[in-house]
């Protein structure tokens, strides 16, 4: 499935492109994740521990940047692992897209997300919602983390996401579920939505 999202970074486009190429700044803003191993080469080996209600999901697996274009500032990260209790498989493109807009970068983050055995439970729309809610915790994650990188662009006091769980994510998540179901039966027709 493909999923879609967009964000505001209050920097310049080259602050936040910097931020995103360094793996391991990066990963602790990522909700659940965390890196346990790194090549050298630009291979990660990392966790994500989801939970959303009664269904708890450990994941190990390996990401690593696949493409870097530094002209359009556009990267691409392919990310696969396994449940550790062998209840499903998870693989997942990102592209990030860097633009200059008037604040500073505005980011546009395309998913193409394959889940197998207990993730794919959840269905698409919640899926989306979930990600949607993880996406605003990332963001906030990377805006604190660059407002507070140091003169030589290491950051001075990296912040973590929260984890990927509990009821907040939860309800949020079911909230951006009904806002949209509110829009396709009460707002005029939009085929974007």
């Amino acid at each position: 499935m493909i999923l879609q999202n967009e964000f505001e970074v209050a920097a310049p486009v080259e602050k936040v492109w910097a931020y995103f190429l360094d793996v391991p700044n990066l990963a602790p803003c990522l909700p659940g994740a965390s890196l346990v191993g790194d090549d050298g080469n630009g291979r990660y080996d990392g966790k994500v521990v989801a939970a959303l209600g009664p269904v708890k999901l450990n994941f190990s697996g390996v990401a690593e940047i696949v493409s870097a274009d530094e002209a359009a500032h556009r990267m691409v990260l392919h990310a696969a692992g396994s449940e550790d209790r062998g209840r499903g498989e998870a693989a997942m493109t990102i592209t990030a897209t860097m633009l200059s807009s008037g604040r500073g970068t505005t980011v546009k983050v395309d998913q193409d997300l394959t889940v197998s055995g207990a993730a794919a439970q959840f269905g698409r729309g919640l899926i989306a919602d979930v990600t949607g809610v993880l996406m605003g915790s990332f963001a906030d994650c990377v805006q604190y983390n660059i407002d507070n990188q140091g003169s030589g662009g290491t950051a001075t006091a990296i912040r973590a996401a929260a984890p990927a769980s509990g009821l907040a994510i939860g309800l949020r998540a079911a909230i951006a579920a009904l806002k949209r179901v509110w829009a396709r039966f009460f707002l005029p027709y939009d085929r974007n939505r």
